[in-house]
């Protein structure tokens, strides 16, 4: 097909990712997997809109860069000095592991050591752009699993420099020359030197000389500058253009502007980041899938579960439970962008078949991550069940249980101790557990909604159970089974949203809204830095919450009928109108004197 212009191609990619990110997005997919399949669909063995989607990837690869930028921008140089253990013990671990794995089966399946060996050092990398996009999407980045696998792709960064001098020393030229420069090795190495050097001393300057003209779009534009331009001098020596802007971020982690950077660069990376993914999947040759269908899937599906079954006992001792092990085998257990980079290098060392077969395997590796991850919750609550660890024997009966011991599990907790009534703490998070024993807490592993250890936890003669557990569906299974076999046992529920206030209702359970008594109290703030005298913002406040636990009262039999709860919710909230109007409008000196 002809090559369209830029106007033309531009709209192409535009087109692909709005149509097809929402689908996915709405199918539980994720954005990543439907920017792949927009490239398929888009691409030379699709509907052949773009003919050349190399042409793009080099463009788009600069979406990798900022997104390191921001996550450096997360890591100032002292926290990054305490994953030191993560990032060369586990990341360090899965490299030379996988490398040596995948060279192994390569000399099994009588392949040749070179290829066998390059295969391994491609397929030990993973993708930094997948793994840490689809981490950041589900809210998984800064949970432990998150961060052990942003410090084993932080390694394989790193390992990118040494494995291309490997690579330099293999491909011999004639003679027996090698073809690798160790001269531009000291110059790499000088330049990340004069960098932090950089970093320390001139930028900040620099960026307070910027913000100093008060004009928005040259901060913009220097801050694109500052990060390609970084990303150009690692390449220019022979490094990774995404290490070069990890390392600037890191350098601006602790600056008075990293905010304004965050802000400025976040846009610009979401879409070069989409459009990195929509390149990726251009590139992946279909007409191998029509050739070798089984060797290119067997190979992909072979090096995923290879590299999972690799990374999830590895992460094991360094602290990760199973589903936090899991969530590190998932995320990372794709091939990565960089193998592209390395297969390239190995060009003169591999038969060109053989690159391509390479490229098309970490294509499809590529879209099995987003796949994987979708059924990671499913297998990490049956490892949690299954795990070895038994739950913890409760050797205590007291008149309260408090199922869950998160940020509001603890304040109820606290507040009962302190009036000398002991409740027994039950938390199904380790991590936790351990945590809270730490300061001194006496609480106990394991899943409250099992009948076993509520019995165990003396539900048949307990006053009272709390349910503070943060997962919403799991919360209304405990209340369910308690209503169902222990009908006297009183239970007060913490409800995650009105449609779970709503069904407690209709349990005969008193549930408190999670954010409901904070969202008051910031309303009565709010009504005395307008004017409000404070007796008057309490007695509004006070007015709002008996007017709308009636009205939620009154309407959850209606939860069902749309229209029904619809109208009530209108005449609801003429209702509350008018009696917040009277309300506001009414004077009590003899009221207020105590309150101002």
């Amino acid at each position: 097909m002809e090559q369209h212009g830029f106007l033309e191609q531009a709209l192409i990619y535009l087109a692909a990712g709005a149509i097809a990110v929402p689908i996915f997005q709405r199918l539980g997919l994720g954005s990543v997997l439907g920017y792949l399949i927009a490239g398929v669909a888009i691409g030379p063995w699709g509907m052949r809109l773009i003919d050349n989607p190399q042409t793009v990837l080099h463009f788009a690869e600069f979406g990798v860069v900022l997104l390191l930028f921001l996550v450096g921008l997360e890591l100032n140089p002292r926290r990054l000095w305490t994953l030191r253990r993560l990032i060369f013990g586990l990341g360090g671990g899965q490299v030379i592991l996988t490398i040596a794995a995948v060279a192994g089966i390569g000399l099994a399946l009588g392949q040749s050591m070179t290829i066998a060996l390059v295969a391994g050092m491609g397929f030990a990398m993973s993708s930094t752009a997948i793994g840490l996009a689809s981490l950041a999407e589900r809210n998984l980045l800064n949970t432990p699993g998150g961060q052990k696998s942003f410090a084993v792709l932080l390694f394989q960064d790193l390992a990118v420099i040494p494995l291309m001098i490997v690579l330099g020393l293999m491909a011999a030229g004639k003679g027996g020359v090698t073809s690798f420069d160790w001269t531009s090795g000291g110059i790499a190495v000088g330049m990340i030197g004069l960098l932090v050097l950089a970093g320390h001393y001139a930028l900040r300057p620099v960026l307070r000389f910027i913000a100093n003209t008060k004009l928005r779009e040259i901060f913009i534009g220097f801050s694109l500058l500052l990060v390609l331009g970084i990303a150009a001098l690692m390449e220019a020596v022979g490094l990774s253009m995404a290490l070069g802007a990890f390392l600037a971020g890191v350098l601006l982690a602790d600056s008075e502007y990293r905010h304004e950077l965050e802000l400025d660069i976040e846009p610009f990376k979401g879409l070069l980041l989409g459009l990195f993914f929509i390149a990726v999947g251009m590139s992946i040759d279909l007409g191998l899938f029509v050739r070798t269908p089984l060797v290119v899937l067997g190979l992909a599906l072979g090096i995923v579960a290879l590299k999972a079954a690799i990374l999830y006992p590895l992460a094991r001792p360094f602290g990760c439970p199973p589903a936090d092990a899991l969530l590190v085998a998932v995320a990372l257990s794709q091939v990565g962008e960089f193998a592209f980079v390395l297969f390239g290098a190995a060009s003169q060392l591999l038969p060109r078949p053989t690159v391509d077969l390479l490229n098309a395997a970490v294509a499809v590796s590529m879209l099995t991550t987003p796949l994987l991850l979708m059924l990671h919750p499913r297998v990490a609550r049956f490892l949690v069940r299954s795990a070895p660890r038994a739950d913890d024997a409760i050797d205590e009966a007291n008149p309260v249980i408090v199922a869950g011991f998160g940020r509001f599990g603890q304040i109820l907790t606290r507040i009962l101790r302190g009036l000398g009534i002991e409740a027994t703490v039950i938390d199904h998070d380790p991590n936790e557990i351990e945590l809270v024993r730490r300061f001194g807490w006496k609480a106990y592993y394991g899943d409250a909604t099992r009948p076993d250890l509520l019995e165990a936890a003396g539900a048949a003669h307990a006053r009272l159970l709390i349910v503070a557990i943060d997962r919403p569906e799991a919360a209304m299974t405990l209340v369910k089974r308690v209503r169902e076999r222990y009908p006297k046992l009183k239970v007060v529920a913490r409800a995650h949203s009105r449609t779970d206030a709503f069904e407690y209702a209709e349990l005969g359970v008193p549930a408190v809204r999670e954010v409901f008594g904070s969202a008051l109290d910031a309303a009565a703030q709010a009504m005395q830095m307008l004017g409000y005298r404070a007796y008057t913002a309490r007695r509004v406040v006070q007015h709002f919450r008996r007017h709308d636990e009636e009205l939620l009262a009154s309407t959850a039999s209606h939860r069902h009928d749309i229209n029904r709860l619809i109208a009530l919710s209108e005449q609801g909230r003429d209702d509350l109108e008018q009696l917040l109007r009277e309300e506001s409008g009414r004077r009590s000196d003899a009221g207020a004197a105590g309150w101002s």
